[in-house]
């Protein structure tokens, strides 16, 4: 009799031992000249030194399929069992395997583009508007490469732009402050990553995510950083955000331009960044617009409808403007 320790390094153990711990009880009659306990991340069994090696090698199938699909029942261990394991149809356009097992794919052609862009350059700008999947996308291919081993760390960051509020009145401490701001970066993980698996990977820092002006000083390698709402960056702050590149370390910034919630006399950094950084070997951009959105129906409506708006006043601007200078001539003569 020998004893030996299996870790579970990449699965989630709460997926692996399954609901009340129904996933280790199949086990155990699978494998019923085995005595063995599962405890946090290691797994410890006791018994023949051939049965325990089996053993071993068919865990480490079942660790295999629950770290890329983020899954684990009694019916998919019984396909292993039984033979290979069981049939998964391939997924067009998917980038990873969410919480239990759904698929997140690039589902419009400019997300598409997106992917691609991410493997052949280092800096990436995605532009466009709200709901169409920009760092939805960004923050998949960024848990796909953490997952994959590419990287070591992922950064999100986000400006945190007062709106109309002063962060000092916001109960609570610094963290509470600004909680609110980063919550959709906060959603989009708890879609991908299971939730023990995401404490623990921003409990050691391996997922970070902070406000822009925490960025300030720092040198980012061996991992992803996405900069989100960069719109609201100033022309100090962007620049800031891009020279903080590290070696072996790659960037994707999302923005939508006709959400600029800073004051009317601040450039837009982001606005600004795209006139300098033009044409730049290894830095690409791509541009979302309204039939990308993948939310409700009614949002592409709503951009429409704004859009419209938005011509409808240029074009009375510009009108004013003429009879402006049409009254000022008939006065001067």
């Amino acid at each position: 009799m020998i004893e030996k320790v299996i870790l579970l390094e990449q699965a989630d153990p709460v997926i692996f031992y399954g609901v009340n711990n129904s996933n280790i009880l199949l086990l155990k009659t699978l494998y019923p000249k085995l005595r063995f306990a599962a405890r946090g991340r290691a797994i410890k069994v006791y018994g023949d030194e051939a049965d325990i090696d089996m053993f071993e090698a068919f865990v480490n199938k079942l660790l295999t399929y629950c770290n890329e699909y983020n899954k684990l029942n009694e019916e998919v261990i019984l396909d292993f069992w039984n033979g290979e394991g069981p049939v998964v149809k391939k997924q067009d356009s998917l980038i990873i395997y969410g919480v239990n097992g759904k698929p997140i794919t690039a589902r419009t052609e400019n997300q598409r583009k997106l992917v691609d862009a991410f493997h052949q350059n280092d800096l990436v700008f995605a532009l466009g508007p709200a709901g169409s999947g920009k760092t939805y996308v960004a923050i998949a291919l960024a848990v796909r490469a953490l997952k994959n081993k590419e990287i070591r760390k992922i950064i999100l960051s986000r400006p945190a732009v007062e709106a109309g509020e002063k962060l000092g009145f916001l109960p609570g401490e610094m963290k509470d402050k600004l909680d609110p701001y980063l919550q959709p970066l906060y959603d989009a993980l708890e879609d991908m990553i299971p939730s023990a698996k995401l404490k623990e990977l921003m409990e050691t820092n391996v997922i970070q995510i902070a406000p822009l002006a925490y960025m300030r000083g720092r040198t980012l390698s061996d991992a992803i950083i996405i900069l989100d709402e960069a719109q609201n960056t100033t022309a100090p702050q962007i620049k800031m955000f891009l020279t903080r590149l590290g070696l072996g370390a790659r960037m994707i910034v999302t923005g939508d331009m006709s959400q600029i919630d800073l004051p009317r006399n601040v450039t837009s950094g982001l606005v600004q960044a795209q006139r300098i950084l033009r044409n730049i070997p290894g830095i690409a951009t791509i541009e979302f617009d309204k039939h990308d959105i993948v939310r409700h129906r009614l949002v592409q409506k709503i951009v429409d409808a704004y859009d419209r708006f938005e011509e409808q006043r240029r074009k009375m601007e510009e009108e004013k403007k003429k009879m402006h200078i049409i009254n000022y001539n008939d006065s001067e003569e």
